[in-house]
């Protein structure tokens, strides 16, 4: 028997498309929850030949495009160390983002529209291990007060059989500093459409990556075929006389959205959205205190891959 709780995850990033990069637990252990893998996704093709009877047919069904989906949340947290990458890089790369390192300073992460990388993802089931190759996928950021900061993420990968091979060495965390309490403490900036010191209760930001898998006769491939990010900021109502977010939504202008989680460094984490486009606006109640739903895009500048970036300091 095996319990859900002692399941492991690894990533690695990958040096060519779909080539297993072997990841160890000494150094590529990633702490996660709510792991979800469908170990075969698949397309049922099964025969429709006439056989001089009623029923299905008498032969197997095929199991095409097979692939694996895997989903899981991560705590939003940097490395802790200042310009080194967290243990989420490879899965934030794998999200379609680029990965920029200022030795001991920052890294960023920030859209791409080609040269798409990849990783490699194991999951242990008690013995049984999930080796999912050429993962690619989309990423939500979600930030609500009074909970840790959270990344889900959500990958398509390609399909291989599962086996018992045992992990390779202890299953070991690093470069994965805990996450914060959104609050008031911990949020340093919280700027939605160039509106400052907005009483954010929740924010959340999703890349809405659109994935396909694509098997020809002599290729299989995940591929990242567009994004529409954007996400919900619920706020506090404040005085309209003041910051008038009816106005914004009706308007066809953006506003910058800076979101920055902690203060020491090693584990700062800012989320940009510069081009943010409030797209409606609705009434909420929470807890007896009025607030406004406010949906948002976020939109790049004809430069293109500039709508949103993530930086670790």
């Amino acid at each position: 028997m095996a319990l859900t709780r002692t399941t492991k995850l690894l990533a690695k990033i990958e040096s060519s498309y779909g080539s297993n990069p072997s990841p160890v637990a000494g150094s590529n252990a990633i702490q996660v929850t709510d792991i979800e893998v469908t170990p075969i996704e698949a397309d049922n093709v099964q025969a429709s030949a006439f056989q001089g009877f009623l029923g299905n047919s008498t032969r197997g069904t095929l199991l095409a495009n097979k692939r694996v989906a895997v989903s899981f949340g991560a705590e939003l947290s940097g490395s802790g160390a200042a310009g080194t990458a967290s243990a989420l890089s490879p899965l934030l790369k794998s999200c379609g983002l680029s990965e920029t390192i200022a030795s001991s300073t920052s890294v960023t992460y920030a859209p791409v529209s080609a040269s798409f990388s990849s990783c490699t993802i194991l999951c242990f089931y008690g013995a049984t291990r999930h080796v999912i190759t050429g993962c690619r996928g989309t990423a939500t950021i979600s930030m609500s007060a009074g909970q840790f900061a959270m990344i889900n993420f959500e990958f398509t990968g390609i399909y291989n059989a599962p086996d018992s091979t045992a992990m390779s060495g202890t299953f070991t965390v690093a470069n994965q500093s805990a996450a914060l309490e959104v609050n008031d403490t911990n949020i340093t900036t919280a700027t939605f459409h160039g509106a400052t010191s907005q009483r954010i209760e929740s924010f959340d930001l999703a890349l809405n990556n659109e994935v396909l898998y694509k098997e020809t006769a002599s290729s299989q491939e995940v591929l990242i075929t567009n994004r529409a990010p954007g996400g919900t900021a619920v706020i506090e109502e404040p005085v309209r006389a003041t910051t008038d977010y009816f106005a914004k939504a009706v308007a066809t202008a953006t506003g910058n959205t800076s979101i920055v989680l902690g203060a020491t460094a090693g584990n700062i984490v800012t989320v940009n959205v510069p081009q943010t486009d409030i797209t409606g606006a609705t009434r909420a109640d929470t807890g007896g205190v009025n607030a406004l739903n406010l949906p948002y895009l976020a939109l790049p500048t004809t430069a293109g891959n500039n709508e949103l970036s993530i930086v670790m300091t």
